[in-house]
């Protein structure tokens, strides 16, 4: 089990957020300031195994992780990184050590999808996807689908083929939308085009392929 922590905040501005209360907060400080120790401590009381950094991005409290990530390690905690995978070359080799596995969004092979929908760029995410992997932090890749936005099958085949290229032993998540935030108007991912997802994935060449936010497909 895994102790899941947060700050307010997101270096994106996904349209489609559903944590948005606290990833686009715009103002304000929401929340009470707990120390690094006490937070590893409340992870042990609840004798949790690892430590999770979720909710919004762990990178804009990349300082406040890392201390906590270090503790956790010393105490025998694992740390997971819940991210969108916009974080700095320096930042992600500082943390390293002290970061045993990351869950990383690829919302889109697209750059305009990433521009329109996030408010940032795809190549970054791309490189450090790659760059979790050469630094021996297990990764595993999540890629949500909005119906008439990333869900054209091409699309999807060459994301299983950019993850295979790295390790097609790299689990890839395709999770199901619901309506959210800015994008209240769009229907929920179908289960028929999830299932075809698997399919491309598998095709391509990817060892573990899973459906989620929806009631089948999370086991091997």
């Amino acid at each position: 089990t895994a102790y899941s922590i947060a700050t307010v905040g997101c270096n994106f501005h996904c349209l489609h957020c559903q944590n948005w209360r606290i990833s686009q907060v715009e103002s304000g400080i929401v929340g009470k300031a707990i120390p690094p120790e006490t937070v590893v401590k409340n992870a042990v009381d609840s004798r949790c195994q690892s430590i999770a950094y979720t909710y919004t991005e762990p990178t804009i409290f990349f300082e406040y992780a890392y201390d906590i990530a270090k503790i956790a390690h010393e105490k025998g905690l694992k740390n997971l990184f819940i991210t969108n995978g916009y974080i700095s070359e320096e930042a992600l080799k500082e943390i390293s050590s002290y970061l045993d596995a990351a869950n990383i969004d690829l919302k889109s092979m697209s750059d305009g999808f990433y521009r329109k929908a996030c408010g940032a760029k795809l190549q970054p995410v791309l490189d450090n996807i790659k760059l979790y992997h050469d630094l021996g932090i297990w990764i595993e890749v999540t890629t949500l689908i909005i119906p008439g936005y990333n869900d054209d099958l091409e699309e999807l085949k060459s994301i299983a083929e950019f993850i295979r290229k790295i390790d097609a032993g790299i689990p890839w998540h395709v999770t199901g939308f619901y309506p959210s935030y800015k994008l209240n108007d769009i229907s929920p991912t179908s289960a028929g085009i999830l299932r075809k997802a698997v399919e491309v994935g598998r095709k391509a060449g990817l060892e573990y392929v899973y459906q989620g936010n929806i009631n089948e497909g999370e086991n091997t």
